[in-house]
This record gives structure tokens, sequence and C-alpha cells, in this order.
């Protein structure tokens, strides 16, 4: 059966929540201005518009503007000549719906508040008012509260939000299959431009949708704090500065990847799927590492040729590059596939890794040793020496 009253959704809880309001959407826009009457006005407005946009789903607001209010105004002239005051009006009024404690009854394991109130069917509508009789010191009997008192409607708001002290409305939506934040992002932007809002109302993400945010303006000091970090530490461990930058060169194939995995999977850019980003930086570099570690000692131990080296390195090497990118790639298959309760927060963390492991694994094999052997080129041309030419006498595994 059907609730003409009731509004049913139905959401998924995530395992990671980024503040905001509980709403019936992931996603939230909030407005927030010194004026209730603006937000009042300009709530609905936005509202509305949102509901509008293409690829925007389940738009609610947590603004509630169905209260009623019942403003009672005495005629105090009147109330005087009848026997009446303000304060035995107020007393007729909360003995009626104030719910007040008259007694207190003691039992011997526990005691009871008597509580004086009207029958529940009186609390439904302010035409009830008129069964109020409050009492008069005059000899005339009771007074109908009406013929003292006016009453005016009001409709008024359910609650009064506030965010940062000031009062606020959140609009919540969800995406369209196909829609990334970005461009939700881009068009909510274009949308509140359009609108024309005044200066005094001001506009903000919350939630997710604030943290994907932030996630993006900070990822790219991550990303290079990172990679400052894997230098320093190649750069210590070789004692070299060219070499860091050849292990590093594998990194962009491994973002390539994770962004086409996404794109295959139609999966989002969020900061599940940064985080899977990030931790490629120290899964991909791997590869690099073992070749250029076994052919730096080829030729500190052995004395081989750089050519020759990194040429050997590749042959013997290939079997555990391949072992542990395997390893780590159906560790991570699980989450790409999506399956369990709240598989859809883990999915983007798995889609990146798989996508940034394969296509790093296809690309490094090729890709470093053509820079092993163009910085060690470089290196020989700036000291003004001839490089030397590649023999093939190494052996595979």
């Amino acid at each position: 059966n059907r609730l003409p009253v009731a509004s049913v959704f139905l959401q998924p809880a995530q395992d990671i929540r980024i503040g905001g309001r509980g709403s019936s959407a992931l996603y939230q826009y909030t407005i927030q201005s010194d004026s209730a009457k603006e937000l009042a006005h300009w709530g609905p407005i936005l509202l509305n518009a949102l509901r509008r946009l293409p690829g925007f789903q389940d738009v609610n607001s947590d603004q509630q503007n169905g209260g009623r209010d019942e403003y009672l105004t005495y005629d105090r002239t009147t109330a005087a000549k009848l026997g009446l005051t303000v304060q035995s009006l107020d007393t007729a009024l909360y003995n009626a719906f104030g719910q007040a404690e008259v007694s207190l009854i003691h039992t011997q394991l526990n005691q009871y508040y008597v509580v004086l109130e009207v029958a529940p069917p009186y609390f439904q509508s302010p035409e009830n008012f008129s069964d109020v009789y409050p009492a008069s010191s005059a000899p005339i009997g009771n007074i109908p509260l009406f013929a003292v008192a006016t009453s005016q409607s009001n409709t008024i708001p359910l609650a009064i939000n506030h965010t940062g002290l000031f009062p606020s409305v959140t609009v919540s939506f969800n995406l369209a299959p196909g829609m990334s934040l970005s461009d939700a992002t881009t068009r909510i932007t274009d949308m509140q431009r359009q609108l024309g809002m005044p200066t005094s109302i001001q506009g903000f993400y919350s939630g997710t949708l604030l943290g994907y945010q932030q996630s993006l303006s900070t990822m790219p000091l991550l990303v290079l704090t990172a990679l400052l970090a894997v230098y320093i530490v190649l750069g210590i461990l070789y004692e070299n500065l060219v070499h860091p930058i050849t292990i590093i060169s594998t990194l962009p194939s491994a973002g390539v990847g994770a962004m086409l995995a996404l794109t295959i999977g139609n999966s989002d850019l969020n900061v599940i799927s940064i985080i899977g980003i990030v931790l490629l930086i120290g899964i991909v570099k791997k590869n690099a590492i073992m070749m250029i570690d076994f052919a730096l000692q080829a030729e500190r131990q052995e004395g081989k040729g750089t050519a020759d080296a990194i040429f050997e390195a590749c042959m013997l090497r290939f079997r555990p590059i391949l072992m542990t990118t395997m390893c780590a790639l159906f560790g991570a298959l699980p989450l790409a596939l999506g399956t369990g309760t709240g598989s859809e927060l883990r999915r983007p963390l798995g889609i990146s890794i798989v996508g940034g492991l394969i296509v790093s694994q296809l690309l490094t094999l090729y890709t470093t040793p053509v820079l092993y052997l163009a910085f060690d080129r470089l290196r020989l041309r700036m000291k003004g020496e001839k490089p030397d030419v590649f023999h093939h006498g190494a052996e595979p595994a």
C-alpha cells in the first residue's frame, strides 16, 4: 500500500563517510546566509534547478517549510471587562497543551508523574482553540478563548539548520551512471552563476564532494612529495643522480593505465581511486629497480658494458618481475571485480591498481632499458667519451 505522506528511499551505506549531514543521497551542496528569509526564497529555487540538470538523481533538500505556526493575539481591553487576565489566558492554554505536571504518585517500586493535557484529537487542528474556556474572575462563568483572542496561521520551517553558526540549506543528490564528479561540480558552478544569487548567499560543497575537491587540490603536492622521497632514497642507494630518474620514468605508464581502467570500468576518479594511484608509485617502480640493480651490479663487479649489462638484466630478471607483478595484480583483482557488501567503495581502488599494473608491465620492460642506455650515453657524451657498443653475450634464464 502506498502512503501519500511518506517518501521512501534506499541508500548504500559507505564504509568511509567524509563529514556532511545525514541525507537521502551521497553528495551534498550547501548554501548559507545570515538571512533565513533569503534561504527560504533561494532554497527551493536551487532545488528545482538541480532537479532539471541532466545527470543528477534523487535530488532533495533538508529545508522543510511545511510547519504551521498559530499566533494568538489577546484583546486586553475586552478580557479585562470579562474578568480575564493575560496570566489566566496563558494558564488555560498551558493546562490544555503544555503537558503540565499536576501531581506525583508514589508506589513501593516507582513513582509516576500525573500530566494534565487535552485528549489527543484536540491536538490535530488550531480550530480546537474554540474549545478552550479560560476561568474568569467575574460571576459570568467561563469565557470562550476566541471571545478575547484572534488567531493567525503562518507557515514556518520545521527546523533551521546551521553551518558555521549561520543558517544554511543543504541539497543532496546522487549522480547518474556515467556522470563524473568533476562534471557535476562544473555544472553546479555554472548553474549557480546563471541563477544570479545575491552575494550575501555563499555556496560550497560538503561531505564526500568536499573531500573530493580537497583531495584533488592536494593531490599534485602529494604526488610530488612521494616522487621526491623516492628520488632521494634511490639516489642514496645507487649513489647516482641519473638512475633514480630512470626508475621514476616508469610511473607515468602506471598512471595512464589506471585512468584507462577507470574509464573502461565506468568508474569515477574519486578519493579511493586516487589512493590506488598513489599506491602504484610504490608498486610499479620495483620493475625498474630489479633491472637497474642487476645491471649496475654486472657493470661494477663483472666489468660489463652498459648495453650488455642491461640486456642481461632484462633476460635474467624477467621472470621475477613477471611473478611479483602477477602476485600484486591477482591480489587486487577481487577488489576490481567488486563483490560483497560495500564493494562499490573498494572497486575503484582495485580497478586503478589492476589497470596500472597491466600497462606498466607491458611498457616498462621496453622503456626502462631504452632510458637506461639513453642516460648513460648522455653522460658519456658530456664527458667526451664514446658510448660502448652492444654485444649479444647474455644468456636467458
